[in-house]
């Protein structure tokens, strides 16, 4: 492959992920939950699962102690996620979505859902099945960052 036609491909992927992203982030304001930014999403999928402390959560997005620690305060004052007593250690808290942060992200996953449907209609299930094998056969192991 040229250069330029992997710089192409790259333009197109990365594109492609901006777009599903804004996607993303619009249907779950549609459904009516507002005042997040997409990165929200990338450390609610974190928190999804049994919650995470704010260091793993920083570690997952790729950002110091510090700016994890902010945006652990803003979902916590937009009713998304709770601090809690870490059940195996007395001095860190457990940050884990409430009921309205669970919601959101079930709204997330529909919203993803929607956007994929429209690629069946571009281009057919078989080639969206497709990419998505192939893509999962070079996508690297790990959280999936933020672009800050």
């Amino acid at each position: 492959m040229q250069n330029s036609e992997a710089m192409a491909l790259s333009a197109a992927l990365l594109a492609v992920a901006g777009e599903l992203t804004r996607r993303i982030h619009d249907g779950v304001v549609a459904r009516g939950f507002e005042g997040l930014r997409p990165a929200h999403g990338f450390a609610f999928a974190r928190l999804a699962p049994d919650g995470a402390t704010v260091t793993e959560l920083a570690a997952h997005l790729g950002v110091t102690k510090q700016a994890a620690s902010q945006l652990v305060d803003e979902i916590v004052r937009k009713g998304y996620a709770e601090r809690r007593p870490h059940p195996g250690d007395a001095r860190a808290r457990l940050i884990v979505l409430t009921d309205r942060g669970r919601a959101c992200t079930r709204a997330a996953e529909e919203a993803a859902a929607e956007a994929v449907r429209a690629w069946t209609g571009s281009i057919g299930e078989g080639e969206v099945r497709a990419l998505w094998e192939r893509l999962a056969r070079i996508a690297p192991y790990g959280p999936i960052r933020p672009t800050w």
